[in-house]
């Protein structure tokens, strides 16, 4: 089959490689009929995701169609439609059983071994195409892909919604939902987003449905503000504003109730804390460039509530941890609860309440998967979402 495959900063290809197979009896085998990348494949793709090897597979937001299905899955047949989150959980551990998937004990086979526990002090649950961190799985941007504990994690889509409605449920979507979730909104709440990237538009969008009376989106990108004022929210340009000041005057000098970091490791600007980041980072005695949450945590009110959704991978510099704590402030993070959400997101967008597809700016054919990855890189304002279509006509030009 082919597939994307990653050999460096800045280098991936399409390759050849050997087709997935049933390993386990929970398995099961899609054909991928759409993909897409993910801000948090940049991080892969820019080289700050330690444990990457040449050769791996990338791709963690994909659906498709089961082909064929171990025998002891009897949730699934041949021929569903599936959407598959990019969290792989076992649906029987002490956190799966709680709903907790993203903290499976048991679906990241590398574990005993793992750098993330030397990180983190517990290891990674498993995930697609995200590193021998969380086990070293084969993504999904390829023709087929192998998906363990499959009678968990895959819903089934009904055949008359296009894929483009429903790929977003593998990742982006829940993740936006469970951001503006854990901001905890209250009636007349004035929420605040840093990132306009696609989980920043669904955190938008999410913390609306919930009742958020005010929500500011910060970015510098202008059509991906204007993405965020068409769903209803203010915008503030970093580039022309001072971020703080705006928001100070936007909530009457109280601040926002909640603050969103939808950015994470990989900040971007010119503050003097992000330069400093930019140095030690480039020295290798920083991991993580934090300039969002230091701003996000200085700019929440007193008593006020954080969300991260935004990815951060090891270590930051200047924490201001006596801002978090003289201001009472709340803090909830994590990667995404995924299986929790689906079904009642796949409802929501059956009614109409949700809109998914309206940040796709690219279908590709996944052969121009390379050039797919150098828009969403480095064209940013133009480039907010592309979907990967395997067998897909690559023309040229």
């Amino acid at each position: 089959m082919r597939a994307l495959t990653w050999h460096g900063k800045h280098d991936v290809r399409v390759e050849t490689v050997p087709d997935p197979q049933i390993v386990n009896p929970r398995d099961a085998i899609i054909k991928v009929t759409s993909t897409a990348i993910c801000g948090s494949d940049l991080h892969l793709y820019d080289g700050v995701i330690p444990t990457m090897r040449p050769g791996d597979i990338l791709g963690h937001e994909f659906m498709g169609e089961v082909v064929d299905v171990g025998r002891g899955n009897t949730r699934l047949k041949r021929g569903d439609r599936v959407v598959v989150p990019f969290v792989i959980a076992c649906g029987n551990c002490f956190f799966c059983r709680r709903q907790q998937f993203a903290a499976c004990d048991n679906s990241n086979p590398a574990y005993k071994a793992d750098i993330s526990q030397m990180l983190y002090g517990h290891h990674m649950c498993g995930f697609f195409g995200y590193s021998h961190l969380t086990g070293g799985y084969a993504g999904g941007q390829a023709e087929y892909v192998r998906v363990p504990f499959s009678d968990v994690g895959p819903i089934v889509i009904d055949d008359g919604m296009e894929d483009d409605r429903v790929l977003f449920l593998s990742d982006i979507l829940p993740t936006g939902w469970m951001a503006a979730e854990n901001c905890e909104i209250e009636e007349g709440d004035t929420v605040a987003v840093w990132g306009c990237g696609p989980v920043g538009l669904f955190a938008i969008q999410s913390a609306l449905i919930m009742g958020a009376a005010q929500v500011i989106a910060i970015d510098h990108y202008p059509h991906r503000l204007e993405l965020a004022r068409k769903l209803g929210a203010k915008t503030v340009n970093y580039r022309n504003t001072r971020v703080y000041e705006a928001l100070m005057e936007m909530t009457g000098g109280i601040g926002p109730d909640a603050v969103i970091d939808a950015v994470g490791l990989e900040s971007h600007g010119f503050a003097p804390d992000n330069l400093y980041d930019y140095a030690k980072q480039s020295l290798r005695l920083e991991t993580d460039r934090s300039h969002v949450l230091r701003e996000a945590l200085y700019a929440c009110r007193k008593g006020g509530r954080v969300s991260v959704p935004g990815v951060y991978g090891g270590f930051v510099d200047k924490f201001p941890v006596g801002a978090f704590m003289q201001k009472g402030l709340t803090m909830r993070t994590g990667q995404t609860h995924v299986q929790k959400y689906l079904s009642g997101l796949l409802e929501m967008i059956r009614d109409n309440r949700i809109n998914t597809t309206f940040l796709i700016s690219h279908r590709m054919p996944l052969e121009k998967g390379p050039d797919a990855y150098r828009k969403f890189a480095f064209e940013q304002n133009e480039t907010t979402k592309v979907v990967l279509k395997p067998g897909m006509e690559a023309r040229n030009g």
